[in-house]
């Protein structure tokens, strides 16, 4: 395996042990790229293969529609035709204007096996920045899905909901995971919680070990900062996403004080943080749930993938906090500091990925706290 296993000499042999079902890791990935079976229009780039998923890139052409849809029983070009409202070229770069629908082809297609599936989620800067962006197929019953043995092209369904964004073409959005088989949840496979017994994956602000590994709540009190999370202004400038600190945050947030609850107000989008810091073993990924109605009248992650690695090793303290996208449905909602907002499923990978999420590989968000999306100055 690659080097970055060896700082986890805890999981011993069970680390290495190949599996006959489970998630995709980084070099199984490789290998259905260096096949065929996951193909693309130009090159590929080295920095798309995560450890248990790859990024997915936006073709040379967008397509502006009336409206949201599912292909079901058509091609997705077929439903583009009928509700195509214009056609951009991203070569150049393009804007993406807020509250209006946009479908890009993908640079990536699909040649899997009968015994392969994958499901997709966007990346955390684009959650961070309120892009809604889901991965449709070809006869797609599902946003998010692609079906065991599928062969054909992706697209992306790309909503910007508070900020107008510049795309060009390369640019990911979204990542897929590949799955071989059905990979039992943690509820079904007690090794994860054997496991969480020997190495707490869990941890409160002080850094000792919570009761739980899978419940995540909020923190709107906040330890040593008095900023706790962020509200977005309306009428914000345009963000482009290939900017990198570029930003003055002040333009396009509003801070939130220390508090013991908040009233969530349909129309904003919230920027929050869990109380909970969490890490990810290397032969274990994990998905956050996005939303579940018996938490509440609200959505409160947009990005749900953690990748093995994910607060491993971290210089200081132990875990890495998860930062909550947050949005009201329908109606305003009192959040209040400790409320559950979601929780976490972990699945197992078929064998350790040769890579960790982490500094190693470019990962933005190690160490985070409260933190907004790269394209803005660090404060």
């Amino acid at each position: 395996m690659g080097q970055n296993i060896s700082l986890f000499p805890e999981l011993g042999e069970r680390s290495r042990e190949s599996r006959d079902r489970g998630v995709f890791p980084s070099q199984k990935i490789q290998e259905f790229m260096d096949s065929g079976k996951i193909s693309a229009a130009t090159s590929f780039s080295p920095k798309q293969v995560q450890p248990a998923s790859l990024d997915l890139r936006l073709g040379p052409t967008a397509y502006r529609v009336r409206a949201s849809f599912l292909p079901d029983k058509f091609a997705v070009e077929e439903r583009i035709r009928e509700l195509g409202m214009a056609e951009m070229d991203l070569r150049s770069g393009a804007v993406f204007e807020k509250h209006c629908v946009y479908i890009v082809p993908l640079l990536e297609e699909l040649h899997l096996p009968d015994d392969v599936s994958g499901k997709a989620n966007p990346k955390s800067t684009t959650g961070r920045l309120d892009i809604f962006t889901r991965l449709i197929t070809d006869y797609g019953k599902e946003f998010e899905r692609v079906p065991q043995g599928y062969a054909g092209r992706l697209y992306a369904e790309v909503v910007p909901r508070t900020f107008s964004v510049r795309v060009c073409e390369g640019m990911s959005l979204n990542q897929i995971r590949f799955v071989k088989g059905k990979p039992p949840r943690v509820r079904e496979d007690s090794a994860l919680e054997k496991l969480g017994d020997e190495t707490p994956l869990a941890f409160s602000a002080d850094d000792s070990p919570t009761e739980s590994i899978r419940q995540i709540s909020v923190d709107l009190i906040g330890a040593g900062s008095e900023v706790v999370g962020y509200k977005a202004k309306p009428h914000a400038p345009l963000i482009d996403l290939g900017a990198v600190g570029l930003y003055d945050p002040g333009e396009f947030w509003e801070p939130i004080r220390s508090t013991r609850r908040i009233i969530l107000n349909p129309d904003d989008f919230y920027i929050l943080v869990s109380k909970q810091k969490v890490w990810i073993p290397p032969d274990w990924a994990a998905e956050m749930v996005a939303y579940d109605a018996t938490f509440g009248e609200f959505r409160s992650h947009y990005a749900g993938f953690f990748d093995p690695g994910f607060g491993y090793a971290v210089e200081e303290g132990r875990g890495t906090h998860a930062v909550l996208e947050v949005r009201s449905h329908e109606v305003p909602f009192v959040m209040e500091d400790g409320q559950m907002v979601g929780r976490l499923e972990y699945e197992r990978l078929l064998a350790p990925p040769d890579k960790l999420y982490g500094p190693r590989i470019g990962s933005s968000y190690q160490s985070q706290g409260l933190s907004l999306s790269r394209q803005f100055r660090r404060q």
